[in-house]
């Protein structure tokens, strides 16, 4: 252990009679949450979450304090974990990092064995925090569905909150996977933006018309939804017989105003898509699949920003305001 310094710099949350403080501390290894793997980060990422966690807009933490950043990536200086040597790079994401223990923004990182995934050999750990929490939900989400026997035939996938990370990344990994796809955005300015990262066609929320009927028009072979409400239910009912619609987020709404006819009918499937229960193993299989299967081409187009420890607190407003397009990297 001895490649680690006494001191080193992390991001902490904190809280002080019932107001969130949160800023970069001087710490050493024994301050950090005990893991049985170790590991000299070299990269986070910002996902909303994080946004939340850091100024308090969320209730996300479960105790105080903690290291910020859901996700982490690095190598391994040493492990009790006989699965992991040093040397090794692995990634951690979706595993209650910030919320339960110690997150990734931090120069050195501890994890549990349940929460340290082995890197896949075709990626590297920049792509994989590009990729994180957000692009591990999109990935999941496309591995469901090609797991209920979505196809590219069936026609294309629309993708809400196209913009967003989960959004940026699905319309991605789609595209590797040879799927077509259509965006559905609130942001009229990002028409290029959408394109370069490989998607199809563009639907302008204020511009379109949702309808009221059971059925609408079967016009997608499915979709990937981050935002719930009333845009969930268009999707599905606009989606063809047997098509998958995988349910991530709720931007817009927790409740989904829908009938049973998009089911009884044409036999549409819904799919939810919870990436922080899943076994370790399943993990390490869509992250391989991830890697071997849909990775993603269009990662320095998606990756808009890359910052550091100290420039957090200026990027998590800009997720609370919604500025925000694609993925922000922490290079650490």
């Amino acid at each position: 252990m001895s490649q680690i310094p006494n001191e080193f710099d992390c991001f902490k949350i904190n809280q002080e009679e019932d107001k969130i403080v949160s800023g970069l501390e001087k710490i050493k290894l024994e301050d950090i949450n005990p893991g049985v793997v170790t590991l000299k980060t070299e990269y986070s990422s910002i996902n909303y979450k994080d946004a939340l966690a850091a100024t308090g807009a969320g209730k996300i933490l479960k105790t105080f304090p903690l290291i910020g950043g859901v996700d982490v990536a690095g190598e391994v200086l040493e492990s009790k974990d006989s699965r992991f040597n040093p040397g090794d790079k692995v990634i951690a994401a979706c595993s209650g990092l910030s919320e339960t223990n110690d997150g990734g923004y931090s120069e050195y990182t501890r994890i549990s064995s349940e929460a340290a995934i082995k890197l896949p050999e075709a990626m590297d750990t920049r792509t994989a925090m590009a990729i994180g929490t957000a692009g591990f939900a999109a990935g999941l989400a496309i591995y469901k569905m090609k797991l209920n026997k979505q196809t590219p035939e069936m026609g294309p996938i629309v993708v809400t909150g196209a913009t967003g990370g989960v959004g940026s990344i699905a319309i991605d990994m789609l595209s590797a996977s040879g799927f077509e796809t259509t965006a559905v955005t609130r942001k009229k300015t990002h028409d290029d933006y959408l394109k370069s990262i490989g998607t199809s066609n563009i639907i302008c929320l204020e511009d379109m018309e949702m309808g009221e009927r059971p059925l609408e028009k079967a016009q997608f072979g499915g979709g990937i939804d981050n935002v719930g409400g009333d845009l969930l239910s268009w999707v599905l009912r606009s989606t063809v017989p047997e098509g998958n619609v995988a349910s991530i987020g709720l931007a817009g709404d927790f409740k989904l105003p829908t009938n049973v006819m998009p089911f009884i009918l044409r036999g549409v499937n819904l799919l939810g898509v919870n990436s922080t229960t899943l076994p370790n193993s399943f993990k390490q299989d869509v992250w391989n699949n991830i890697a071997a299967n849909m990775s993603p081409k269009k990662i320095e187009q998606i990756v808009t920003k890359e910052v550091t420890l100290k420039e957090l607190p200026e990027q998590f407003q800009a997720f609370l305001d919604g500025s925000i397009v694609g993925r922000v990297l922490v290079k650490i």
